[in-house]
């Protein structure tokens, strides 16, 4: 049986995000112009009231108030995906991991570009924060986001943002 899905569409300080639930639990955080973004269809129909604790975390956050999201959250992918996943939850707030030392904290140090695969495919950006994975160097590597946003994330909770 197919979940029923809904979707709203809220501001931030990075432009709209498209926020949808699975049977009432987050499942999704998109951009737009974002990589791997689901079709429009896909996200259910439109319902601005059943997000309200999804939309109050991410205002606290966006006002620097909350470091850690608690939210319910319902991630569609794979085993390996899920583990990924779960290892950008434990990043703490204001600090960089590389893919390198994601797959090193997996077990698999030769995983690192498994992991920058897994960590692109994530489907709920910010609150499962993949914008804290960076290369080996200290660079800047792909965001499904872009860049710019990337940067303006990471420099907002190092408290170095510019607005």
């Amino acid at each position: 049986m197919n979940p029923v899905r809904h979707h709203t569409v809220i501001d931030s300080p990075y432009g709209p995000l498209t926020l949808v639930a699975d049977d009432g639990v987050l499942s999704g955080l998109y951009m737009t112009e974002q990589r791997h973004r689901p079709p429009e269809e896909s996200f259910g129909t439109h319902d601005a009231t059943a997000f309200g604790e999804a939309e109050e975390q991410l205002e606290a956050y966006f006002s620097g108030e909350l470091k850690q999201f608690t939210l319910e959250l319902r991630l569609s992918g794979t085993p390996f995906q899920q583990t990924v996943w779960d290892q950008l939850r434990a990043i703490p707030y204001g600090e960089t991991r590389t893919y390198g030392e994601l797959a090193d904290a997996l077990g698999n140090p030769k995983a690192s570009r498994a992991v920058g695969l897994a960590n692109g495919k994530n489907p709920v950006g910010i609150i499962v924060p993949c914008h804290r994975v960076i290369g080996a160097s200290g660079s800047l590597t792909g965001y499904g986001g872009g860049l710019d946003r990337k940067q303006r994330l990471l420099d907002f909770e190092r408290g170095t943002a510019l607005f």
